[in-house]
């Protein structure tokens, strides 16, 4: 079983659960255990909310309004990718761990401690982030389209 699908949508905090709603739809209607599934949609909403914060053009007269984000699930893996048009990651980004009262500065961490494989860097050429990540999925006894 094979199923995948992408999304373009602006940088508004709307998005954000707009992405997440879906996600979880697709994963419960395929039949992945609930709680692969909300780690995903955690992972996810940390992933969009980044590039609603930071995702945008850096020119004054070049304003980048939208970002993607990718889903797929295939067989026993999900994995997950969101790009923005935004001035990417310094390079050596190191994602470093945040202080526990910190409110700013968690979501990458969150976003390593819930998949099992996760990759942030920039996109070639014109600039922009990629976060995308991997999890193994479980799936529930009475899954209707569990991988075979």
């Amino acid at each position: 079983m094979s199923i995948w699908w992408s999304l373009h949508l602006r940088r508004e905090a709307a998005s954000v659960p707009l992405a997440r709603r879906l996600l979880i739809g697709t994963m419960e209607t395929a039949g992945v255990d609930p709680d692969v599934s909300y780690d995903l949609s955690i992972a996810l909403s940390e992933a969009c909310a980044n590039a609603v914060e930071h995702g945008g053009a850096v020119a004054a007269d070049a304003t980048t309004e939208a970002y993607r984000v990718t889903a797929y699930l295939d067989g026993e893996k999900c994995r997950i990718e969101v790009t923005d048009s935004g001035p990417g990651f310094p390079h050596r980004h190191p994602v470093r761990p945040a202080h526990t009262d910190a409110e700013n500065g968690r979501g990458l961490c969150l976003i390593r401690e819930l998949a099992d494989h996760v990759h942030i860097g920039n996109k070639p050429g014109h600039g922009g982030a990629i976060v995308s990540f991997d999890k193994i999925l479980k799936w529930r006894e009475d899954a209707p389209l569990v991988a075979v």
